[in-house]
C-alpha cells in the first residue's frame, strides 16, 4: 500500500531523473555554450578575411594572405605561395593593416 502512494507521488526514480536533468543543464552551460560561442567566433573571422591578412594555419603555417576566395586562400610564407582551405585558418597573427 505504501509502495503505491509512492509511485503515485513520484516515487524515488522522479529524484533520479531530477538529478539527470540537472548534470545534463550543467554540462550544456560548462561545455556545450561555450564550444558554440567559439564556433561562432571563428566563422565570423573566417567571413572577414581579406587580402593583407597575417594569419596562422591549423597547421601552424604563417602567411600573409595574398587571394582569398570562397573556399580557398593564397598564402604568402617566405618566397613560397601556398593554398589552404579557408576552414584550415585557425588566426590572425596580427590587426588587419588598417587598423595599425
Amino acid at each position: 500500500m505504501m509502495g503505491l502512494a509512492l509511485q503515485a507521488a513520484g516515487g524515488p526514480g522522479m529524484g533520479l531523473i531530477i538529478q539527470i536533468v540537472i548534470v545534463f543543464g550543467i554540462m550544456y552551460f560548462l561545455l556545450i555554450m561555450p564550444q558554440r560561442r567559439e564556433q561562432k567566433r571563428h566563422r565570423a573571422m573566417l567571413a572577414e578575411l581579406k587580402r593583407g591578412d597575417q594569419v596562422v594555419t591549423v597547421g601552424g603555417l604563417i602567411g600573409e594572405i595574398v587571394h582569398i576566395n570562397e573556399t580557398t586562400v593564397m598564402l604568402k610564407t617566405g618566397e613560397a605561395r601556398v593554398l589552404v582551405e579557408r576552414a584550415r585558418i585557425a588566426r590572425l597573427q596580427s590587426p588587419p593593416a588598417e587598423a595599425k
